[in-house]
């Protein structure tokens, strides 16, 4: 019987749900041994009743983790995509887009703020494929290493903890521009646009460099040559934005002009690798955010062109999406200084070409 009972207990030691079943066994089986060879014992009948309610208590908490950690569809069900669950667009996910167990969004929410940024669970989607490989449990991070994670997460990220801020219009045409935002917010990331918290950033970053002249690559929709415009229009400077596809260059027209600021804009339709040759002027702000194998060939066409103190903004700048050779570019050339900026969402390097 002993033996039984201590078999039943390493049982339970494996998983969290025995931890209180553990603690009544370990004052009790002391007892079962002083009288396991009592033929007839009441402590020993009572114990066998016990044991039988333990096994079924550690199949239980055995089978019940294991059904928690399946991804949303069971475990015959690729992942879906990070878009896919991203509805609403922002960059992450929220506990009521997310479809799936709620036992599961917490193991994939791994600093615990209450959203799956796309580096969680694109770290979950790969743990999970490592644990079906080798056998392994999708564990989450006990308490102490959960906290310690969320100090360590920049404070832009955590926004939506202690520090939330919306944009405010300062007159009736920056509403207007903030009103055309909001309507082209709803498309998100199904326009392949930039979350709104990155775009604000590129607004703040045109009016404090007073930017005369901004070179995008990558127009999409528009979006976010329009939080440009939000700086351009204070400071009198330009924009000058590059799209390939013609149906979302005649959309991105529509919105400039419904924003109201088609005046301060060029949109140049056709491939940015070739019309770049045509770019005159000095650049003041160069925004990449295209197909990122060509980031390094913008990067070499255009860097003599944006002057000392100006700033080379790339989108996307994430592991399994930023190309290594940009990475090299703009941190192994001593005429740059280049940080990365985690707004919670993709990735931003900021490059400052020194003066």
């Amino acid at each position: 019987m002993l033996g039984v009972l201590v078999f039943i207990r390493h049982a339970l030691c494996n998983n969290d749900f025995g931890a209180g079943v553990m603690q009544e066994w370990d004052r009790r089986l002391p007892l079962v041994a002083a009288n396991q060879t009592t033929e007839g014992h009441p402590m020993k009948r009572y114990m066998h009743g016990i044991a039988a309610f333990a096994v079924l208590l550690g199949l239980v908490g055995l089978v019940l983790p294991e059904a928690a950690a399946q991804p949303p569809g069971g475990r015959g069900r690729m992942w879906r995509s990070f878009e896919e669950f991203d509805v609403n667009g922002d960059g992450r996910i929220s506990r009521d887009e997310f479809e799936g167990p709620d036992a599961f969004f917490d193991r994939v929410d791994a600093d615990g703020d209450g959203y799956i940024t796309r580096e969680e669970f694109e770290a979950a989607r790969e743990a999970m494929r490592e644990r079906r490989g080798e056998g392994r449990r999708l564990e989450r991070p006990a308490e102490s290493d959960r906290g310690e994670r969320q100090e360590r997460r920049p404070p832009a990220a955590a926004a939506g903890g202690f520090f939330q801020s919306v944009p405010q219009a300062k007159d009736a045409s920056e509403q207007q521009i903030l009103d055309v935002l909001a309507e082209m917010d709803q498309l998100g990331r199904r326009m392949q646009s930039v979350p709104m918290n990155d775009g604000r950033f590129l607004r703040v970053l045109a009016e404090a460099v007073n930017a005369q002249h901004v070179v995008e690559i990558g127009t999409s929709h528009g979006y976010s040559a329009i939080w440009f415009c939000l700086a351009l229009r204070r400071t009198g400077g330009k924009l000058t934005t590059f799209e390939i596809n013609p149906e979302r260059a005649e959309l991105a027209q529509g919105n400039f002009e419904r924003a109201g600021v088609a005046d301060i804009v060029t949109l140049v339709l056709g491939d940015a690798h070739e019309e770049v040759a045509n770019l005159e002027g000095t650049i003041d702000i160069l925004f990449l955010d295209a197909d990122k194998q060509g980031y390094v060939a913008y990067l070499n066409s255009l860097l003599p062109q944006v002057r000392p103190g100006g700033l080379i903004v790339a989108h996307n700048i994430t592991p399994g999406l930023a190309d290594p050779r940009y990475l090299e570019a703009i941190t192994q050339n001593p005429e740059l200084e280049s940080l990365l900026v985690d707004l919670g969402a993709d990735g931003i390097g900021l490059t400052l070409k020194k003066r």
